[in-house]
């Protein structure tokens, strides 16, 4: 497989809405597989198509990241059906905006809809790090970041020491 390079925010396609996955392809299992080997090697926990340059709705992520055994998941065309009241605010950091951290604001519990690899249709409810690693790259199937998250001084804040 290979390593894909990673787009640097203000990339305008980190801002691009993505369309579904409409055939799962040999080129989009391809694709899959290259983003898992670039997941790693980065090394990161989630991994969304528009951030390395593919438009499709699909992410991929292994919440162990370098702390267990590996135990990587693919999402294709994902929809949050269901947000739980309770929020947590905690750090989050972005391999397409590197070197910043910020505190997000987040359900902590998602109910999720969504295609595995082989086209099965799948339901699950998430909660915790995978909630809030799930919804992150939701954000970016969606043209968000995380600095669309911020608060607008904290972020302007941010924005200056990642362009410096």
């Amino acid at each position: 497989m290979s390593i894909l390079q990673i787009l640097r925010w203000p990339d305008e396609r980190l801002r691009m809405v993505c369309a579904p996955v409409e055939e799962i392809t040999d080129e989009i299992r391809l694709l899959v597989a290259d983003m898992l080997d670039t997941m790693y090697d980065a090394p990161g926990r989630g991994l969304a198509a528009p951030q390395v340059g593919v438009l499709k709705r699909l992410f991929v992520m292994d919440v162990n990241g370098r702390a267990g055994p590996r135990a990587p998941r693919i999402f294709l065309d994902p929809v949050i059906e269901a947000w739980s009241e309770e929020t947590a605010t905690g750090p989050e950091g972005c391999l397409s905006i590197p070197g910043i951290v910020a505190e997000i604001e987040r359900p902590v519990e998602i109910a999720l809809r969504w295609r595995d690899i082989d086209g099965t249709e799948r339901r699950e409810t998430l909660a915790g790090f995978p909630a809030i690693c799930a919804q992150h790259e939701i954000d970016h199937l969606d043209g968000i970041v995380t600095l669309d998250r911020m608060a607008p001084a904290l972020r302007a804040g941010l924005e200056e020491a990642y362009r410096a």
